[in-house]
């Protein structure tokens, strides 16, 4: 982590790209690299057009690890599933505007299990969609590609959206996290963090190619340093 302007800057390494013949190991490199916080895709296949993993994965890696446990949800009604996260090991739940009907009663559920709230928004939704929640939350992840899988290029316009939540941010004097997911590089993170993100969540670009993650992910960190 590195701070500025008073909010650390977080890299959260997303599993989904790693090798899951080999999730210790992987998970095991990264952290060794520097990396403190993982970012865990869960997917129903409804929500978004693709399955994931459930409870039963995030427990397996947190028999191994002492990582802070970033829970992404792109997942319809994400509600039925909060406390079976926090058994697995979640440290934060991240919900999606767009997948429930009662927004700020999850929010508020998600808190009283004790465990980090944030809530999510696809490409085309506003940010003018979760204003009146901004008190109830810890991190507004930005989807900068459509979510469903990994490897897709960023989607320019989001960055726009990150500059407004950081104004909203300063005007209202909050202090939640402005995440970025989908099409993170080395090639590109200067100017997503010069938009004003300071949660990282990098997948491909951490993990891929397998014999260099230790080197990904170093790389990564010390751009946050800058």
């Amino acid at each position: 982590m590195s701070e500025k302007g008073g909010i650390k800057r977080v890299l959260s390494p997303s599993i989904l790209a790693a090798d899951f013949g080999n999730l210790r190991q992987d998970v095991k490199t990264a952290e060794e690299a520097g990396a403190d916080t993982l970012h865990f895709d869960v997917m129903d296949g409804t929500f978004v057009p693709n399955i994931s993993f459930g409870p039963a994965v995030i427990q397996s890696v947190r028999e191994a690890s002492d990582s802070f446990f970033d829970v992404h949800m792109m997942v319809k009604d994400p509600e039925r599933y909060f406390e079976d996260m926090k058994k697995a090991g979640a440290d934060s739940i991240t919900i999606h505007q767009e997948a429930t009907t009662h927004l700020d009663r999850g929010l508020n559920q998600i808190h009283e299990l004790g465990l980090k709230a944030g809530v999510a928004l696809n490409p085309a939704t506003p940010e003018s969609a979760i204003r009146y929640v901004l008190p109830l939350v810890d991190l507004v992840l930005v989807m900068s590609v459509n979510p469903g899988f990994g490897g897709q290029k960023l989607i320019p316009y989001t960055l726009d959206k990150i500059s407004a939540l950081c104004d909203i941010r300063k005007e209202a004097g909050l202090s939640f996290h402005i995440g970025i997911d989908g099409g993170v590089t080395k090639e590109n993170l200067s100017t997503v963090l010069s938009a004003g993100a300071d949660f990282i969540i990098a997948g491909s670009s951490a993990f891929h190619p397998k014999e260099k993650i230790d080197k990904n992910i170093r790389d990564l960190l010390n751009a946050l340093q800058k």
